[in-house]
């Protein structure tokens, strides 16, 4: 019987499946740009993705029920960032080791600037990987997070899906990758809208003129002719 891992994300076949998920997400990231990223995981030896075109990352890591890292919070407590104050948001496994998954998601989604990229990833509940991922995770807090069900939170809170995909060998240990619909994993790629642009609306104000009845901006002004006189 295969032994458990202390740190279930530092084993060795869960760090084959983030690094198969990192590879598919790596070409839609490297066109991410803007000045801050977030990354939110459930491993402790999990780093940021090389970007070029992002220019700081903030790192926070699951602890029980705090964050670690860049900086410390409890996760019961809203993320401490304004609106709209990342370009990306990495969700690597954190929603599995959360005790609220839906709070988070939807802090991810408040901090996400319009047009930013909220990206998710997983171990996939229908899976292979689901039975080992239960026992060799037992007597903690985690829950596999069915991707279909983010895809719909997401589609609610106005986000566009851009890719659901499941990557990953078929089961731990397993020799060849199945990238179609039996891999173990799953990656999750969504864009929050821009917010549209509404042209101020102007009310009429009536113009005054001297002896003249009150002139509307924006209508016809009704204009008096006489008759010329006729000649004899």
């Amino acid at each position: 019987m295969q032994p458990r891992d202390r740190d279930i994300y530092a084993s060795a076949p869960l760090r084959q499946l983030l690094d198969a998920q990192a590879r598919a997400m790596a070409v839609d990231l490297q066109r991410c740009s803007g000045t801050h990223a977030l990354l939110v995981s459930a491993s402790v030896l999990d780093a940021p993705p090389a970007l070029p075109l992002l220019g700081c990352w903030v790192r926070l890591r699951v602890q029980g029920g705090r964050y670690a890292g860049d900086l410390l919070t409890a996760t019961d407590e809203p993320l401490p960032f304004i609106d709209d104050a990342f370009e990306l948001v990495l969700l690597r496994h954190a929603l599995e080791v959360v005790a609220q998954a839906d709070d988070l998601l939807t802090e991810a989604v408040r901090v996400l600037a319009p047009g930013g990229i909220l990206a998710v990833t997983g171990v996939h509940p229908l899976s292979g990987w689901a039975p080992w991922f239960r026992w060799r995770g037992r007597g903690t807090h985690r829950v596999l997070q069915m991707p279909l069900q983010l895809r719909h939170r997401l589609l609610q809170a106005g986000l566009e899906i851009e890719r659901v995909q499941r990557v990953g060998h078929l089961w731990p240990g397993a020799i060849a990758n199945h990238p179609g619909s039996l891999g173990g994993g799953y990656v999750l790629l969504a864009r929050k809208r821009r917010r549209a642009i509404t042209p101020l609306r102007i009310k009429p104000a009536p113009l005054r003129m001297a002896g003249k009845q009150p002139v509307v901006a924006g209508q016809p002004a009704r204009c008096h002719f006489h008759k010329r006189p006729e000649q004899r």
